[in-house]
């Protein structure tokens, strides 16, 4: 259930779960979109029009920047899904017009990784 639209939009993809948050202006190369700190679950994925799922974001709020580039370049999440909105995720997302939703525990623990979803952050829906 989704429990906040934060920024509207649709996406249709494949999810990708991370576990840990994300530091996106430290950990993610905004032109590949690829996370490049090895200590993180997804080192060396690239969240390139997936739709990422992930608990929230750490780090300096110049993050935020990095999720506008990372649309800029082609190379962003089509939607994130998360448990906590933080100011850089909320904020980057709105600049870059990424469709954002927060989600009950629940449903964060029944994405799972290469799933097909449809998210409608207009509605409020998550369907398959």
């Amino acid at each position: 259930m989704i429990l906040k639209i934060i920024v509207k939009g649709k996406a249709r993809g494949e999810v990708m779960v991370a576990k840990k948050p994300i530091n996106f202006l430290g950990a993610i190369d905004k032109k590949t979109g690829k996370v490049r700190d090895q200590r993180h679950d997804l080192f060396d994925k690239s969240l390139a029009d997936r739709i990422l799922v992930f608990p929230y974001g750490v780090g300096s709020s110049v993050g935020a920047y990095t999720i506008y580039s990372l649309k800029s370049n082609k190379c962003a999440p089509k939607a994130i899904i998360c448990l906590k909105p933080d100011l850089t995720t909320v904020s980057g997302c709105a600049l870059a017009n990424i469709p954002l939703v927060v989600v009950t525990q629940d449903d964060y623990n029944s994405l799972k990784d290469g799933m097909r979803i449809f998210l409608d952050a207009e509605n409020g829906m998550i369907s398959e």
